[in-house]
């Protein structure tokens, strides 16, 4: 009987260490495997570093310059349409003027439309040069610390009214969970501000 509760107490002590074994191993190549993954907040990096925004500084100081522009311009054609109103329809002079305010106003428009393409291309062109950078960045930041992978984790703002925005953040929206990766976020802006002085602007 003794030797009975001997052989079983041996066996459930032996059944525990193996547990705890296998379970410190899984803990260890769990801890190993997630050492091995960076995360990087594209939008933070965007947001955070000096080379965004210095370029929507001067974006936005461009964006006055034009919005001055297309103020005197509509001022001009609201002068001219008045000055209408004070001639003689049909008259040499009323023509005249009434030429000079389709002019005005097709100019007006056309600076307004250009403006706008404009901007949207400029944006395109900026949003691409300093993408790049931070995946050139990324790429060195993650083999300098052996990484095998990094994911993007920029998390969504909520609540969202837009169906179609909310639409889009669920299709992209991949990494649900990071804890125990290596967050990369801020020395990508960090350098990224090393080198903001060589983007064109």
């Amino acid at each position: 009987m003794k030797t009975r509760i001997v052989v079983l107490g041996c066996l459930a002590g032996a059944v525990v260490l193996f547990c705890g074994h296998e379970y410190s191993s899984a803990q260890l190549k769990t801890d190993a495997l997630s050492s091995k993954v960076g995360i990087v907040s594209i939008s933070t990096v965007f947001r955070d570093c000096k080379a965004n925004a210095s370029y929507r500084r001067k974006a936005i100081a461009e964006q006055e310059k034009i919005i001055a522009k297309l103020e005197v311009l509509q001022k001009q054609s609201a002068a001219l349409e008045a000055g209408l109103k004070a001639l003689k329809p049909g008259s040499s002079d009323y023509m005249k003027q009434y030429e000079e305010l389709l002019k005005k106003q097709a100019e007006f428009e056309a600076m307004k439309q250009f403006s706008g393409r404009r901007r949207v291309i400029k944006d395109a062109q900026w949003t691409e040069v300093l993408y790049k950078e931070v995946l050139r960045i990324t790429k060195e930041l993650a083999k300098q610390k052996g990484l095998t992978m990094v994911l993007e984790v920029t998390e969504p703002e909520f609540p969202m009214v837009n169906s179609e925005e909310l639409s889009m953040v669920l299709q992209t929206h991949k990494v649900l969970y990071s804890a125990g990766c290596v967050d990369l976020t801020a020395e990508v802006v960090a350098e990224i501000d090393k080198i903001e002085s060589k983007f064109k602007l």
